[in-house]
């Protein structure tokens, strides 16, 4: 258990890298030490988010001789996560390795066999669920305000993929695909709200808009800019996903709406841009109960920690729970496994729109005991 300074790397310095990095320079008791990538550039990125000298290595191998880390942070591309926990696994380091998981379910499980045994914590990145607005009505879901939660819809519009080092994300073989790559997100939530398992999947999606004009060494991207998902669950619960990604300008980026038999619980979160010119999250409860009463509460968009860190503050909350819980010796709060299972529903996504029908949840090969009620 330690007690003292936490000391961190961080492999893979690209904006998710930086954007960790720039959390662990604002968080008590805590620091970055070393970072790894191999291009130059990120490096020097690297040593302005870290706001102070760091040690830099072109591979990970070599980070991870240094017998004075506490953690290590994997934001190297999505395709890459497999090989450098490879690299980890049997040594004393905690690890908060970034969304998704892995881009296959081969890897995936893999991953949650081997993490079994490893010494240390293994979290997963999926921070989306420490958002200011979405963790308000996480809460007032598990306090009951809604009652039996029957639905839930989420809506995300926001902006195309940004550019990473090497456009690595604008295909699926590196990225696992839009609803693994950024809609595990959206899964996990999905997960978080409604009770029991998810059986089935139906969903439609296309790239229609964006980046059909690029072209990477004579290809092109092939990720999908536009979806809607809808997930049965094993209850009669339902969960609809609408994703749009050529929708900058949007009051909201995020909606989500709870649907109980006592109530509902919204919250809202603005973009960045619509954040900066003042417009603050809202979180919203209704009653089914005399004269149909409505709460609307705005938020600090901010929240805790530095909002110029991203996500809303966040990625930066998430780093004050790993934190503790490397302190503490407790589990991680985002496990493997919740990472395998938002994985799983992504890929089960992308069948149904290849093969146009219901994907069983089952035809995945799925361990029995990836969900807690099974």
């Amino acid at each position: 258990m330690a007690t003292t300074e936490i000391r961190y790397g961080v492999i893979g310095t690209g904006m998710m890298g930086c954007e960790h990095l720039r959390d662990i320079a604002a968080l008590p008791g805590a620091v970055a030490v070393a970072v790894a990538d191999p291009h130059p550039a990120s490096l020097e990125a690297a040593r302005a988010a870290a706001g102070s000298d760091i040690a830099t290595y072109d591979a990970p191998a070599a980070l991870l001789e240094r017998d004075d880390l506490d953690a290590v942070v994997i934001a190297s591309p999505n395709h890459t996560h497999h090989e450098v926990l490879d690299q980890i696994w049997g040594r004393d380091l905690h690890v908060l390795v970034e969304k998704p998981l892995c881009t296959t379910l081969a890897d995936c499980l893999d991953v949650r066999a081997r993490a079994v045994e490893h010494p240390g914590i293994v979290w997963v990145g999926l921070e989306y669920r420490y958002i200011d607005a979405v963790a308000r009505l996480l809460d007032e879901v598990r306090a009951g305000t809604a009652g039996r939660p029957w639905t839930l819809s989420i809506r995300e519009h926001r902006f195309p993929f940004l550019r990473k080092v090497g456009d690595w994300n604008r295909f699926t073989r590196n990225s696992g695909g839009t609803l693994v790559e950024k809609c595990c997100h959206f899964f996990d939530l999905m997960n978080l709200v409604l009770p029991g398992r998810p059986v089935r999947v139906m969903a439609s999606g296309a790239q229609d808009v964006n980046h059909l004009d690029e072209r990477y060494d004579g290809e092109v991207p092939d990720i999908l800019d536009n979806a809607f998902v809808v997930v049965e669950y094993a209850g009669g619960e339902r969960a609809l996903l609408d994703l749009c990604m050529f929708a900058e300008g949007s009051r909201w980026e995020q909606e989500l709406v709870v649907v109980g038999d006592a109530g509902k619980v919204e919250a809202r979160t603005p973009g960045f841009m619509e954040a900066a010119r003042g417009r603050r999250a809202e979180v919203v409860v209704g009653s089914r109960g005399p004269d149909w009463p409505v709460r609307e509460d705005a938020l600090d968009t901010a929240g805790e920690g530095p909002f110029a860190a991203g996500h809303h503050g966040a990625s930066y909350r998430e780093h004050v729970g790993f934190v503790a819980a490397i302190r503490a010796g407790t589990a991680p709060g985002v496990s493997v496994d919740e990472g395998v299972r938002s994985v799983a529903m992504g890929v089960a996504a992308h069948r149904s729109i290849d093969e146009q029908r219901v994907v069983e949840l089952d035809e995945l090969g799925l361990p029995a005991d990836l969900w807690p009620d099974t």
